[in-house]
Order: C-alpha cells, then sequence, then structure tokens
C-alpha cells in the first residue's frame, strides 16, 4: 500500500477514535467525581482501630447547627465549586450557578446533565458526625466539616440516592456500585479519623469487613 494512503487510513482511524471519546459513544461515562483521593486501605485500617468506640447520641441536633454551602470565592457557594469540580464541561452564569455539563454519579452510575438532578453528599453525614462528638464543636468548627473541600467527604451524587442515604453509616447503606464500596469506606475512616469522631460496634464492625476486602 502506497505510503500516502496508510498515513491517510491512520489519520482517519485517528479522528475517529476522538470522535468517539467526545460524543461518550458506547454508553462511556460523560464524567467522574472527583473526590479528593482517599488513603489506603491499609492506613484506613490503622486509624479505624484508633477511632473511640462510642453509643451515638443525637440529643439537640439540628441541621442547621453546621452552616453549610457558604460562599468559597466570589458568588461560589460550596455546592456550586462541588458541581464544577465533579463535573465536566460544566458552564456557569454570573451567579455561580451550573448552567450545563454532565455528571457520573459513582454511588450508582447515572449521568445527568441538569445540575437539579445532582445532590451534594456530606460523606459522613451531619447528623451522624453530630452522633459521633460534633456536638461539643464550636459552631466554627461544624462549618469547616459541612464544607470541606480538602479531605473526601463532599461529593455530587444521585439526588434520591442521597436522600435514600440520609444520615446512615456503613452498617446500613452503602453505594449500590460495589466496585466504589472500597473508596467509600476508605474515605469515612479518613473523615471521621481527622475530626476525632467516634464510631459506634455495628459501624466499626461493617467498616473492617469493608476493608478486608479492599
Amino acid at each position: 500500500m502506497p505510503r500516502f494512503y496508510a498515513r491517510r487510513r491512520l489519520s482517519v482511524a485517528a479522528a475517529a477514535a476522538a470522535l468517539i471519546s467526545s460524543v461518550g459513544l458506547f454508553n462511556a461515562p460523560t464524567a467522574s467525581a472527583a473526590l479528593p483521593t482517599p488513603v489506603s486501605a491499609a492506613t484506613a485500617r490503622t486509624y479505624l482501630a484508633s477511632l473511640t468506640v462510642a453509643a451515638e447520641d443525637r440529643t439537640g441536633y439540628d441541621r442547621d447547627l453546621f452552616p453549610h454551602w457558604i460562599t468559597q470565592s466570589g458568588a461560589c457557594n460550596t455546592r456550586e465549586v462541588v458541581l464544577k469540580r465533579d463535573g465536566t464541561n460544566v458552564q456557569q452564569d454570573s451567579s455561580c450557578a451550573a448552567t450545563s455539563g454532565s455528571w457520573y454519579s459513582v454511588y450508582d452510575g447515572a449521568t445527568w446533565t441538569a445540575a437539579a438532578d445532582l445532590d451534594i453528599d456530606h460523606l459522613v453525614p451531619l447528623a451522624e458526625a453530630w452522633d459521633s462528638g460534633a456536638d461539643s464543636w464550636t459552631t466554627s468548627r461544624r462549618q469547616s466539616f459541612a464544607n470541606d473541600l480538602t479531605r473526601p467527604q463532599l461529593i455530587a451524587v444521585t439526588d434520591n440516592v442521597n436522600q435514600a442515604k440520609g444520615d446512615q453509616d456503613p452498617a446500613t447503606w452503602m453505594p449500590s456500585r460495589t466496585a466504589y464500596r472500597c473508596t467509600y469506606v476508605r474515605a469515612w475512616v479518613q473523615v471521621k479519623y481527622y475530626y476525632g469522631l467516634s464510631v459506634d460496634s455495628a459501624e466499626k464492625s461493617a467498616l473492617q469487613n469493608y476493608l478486608a476486602s479492599c
């Protein structure tokens, strides 16, 4: 085959591959969440072993005690920052609201193109944190926890999946995508360890079991 035609075929093949990648054929996810990478399973097991085991106490809990979706910069609050971080080709208006984009929910494998279909999950729920020691924190520390973009604590996921999770810990709720469960429990333990939160006995047992398979 003449070299000219060989080069042309390669060029066409490359263009086709680029097109497939850009339009997301073959049902490939069009975005993937960018949760800060949690500690390794080995480190998570070490952290978990050091956490205090205690019964939970929800006395006095009120979600408003955790100021959340605070302004991060300009007109952008925490929710909009996470939507931008976790999406692909996210466009925002002058008030920083996401007007278009694509989001892949790692909990259930769904892809969304409307920001209204996403919730920002507190991986360790606010009520769970309260039950585990945040009841003694200052409002400032609770605000930091509720808006933490540094630890693996905030992630954009399908709204009704987040609502089904509610305030449950890994003893009673886990992402339906088994491929994400190792990441989830590593993140859970890291957040609890960083903030000095306790675990209850059922929660610790579940975390140990999941981490043993990581």
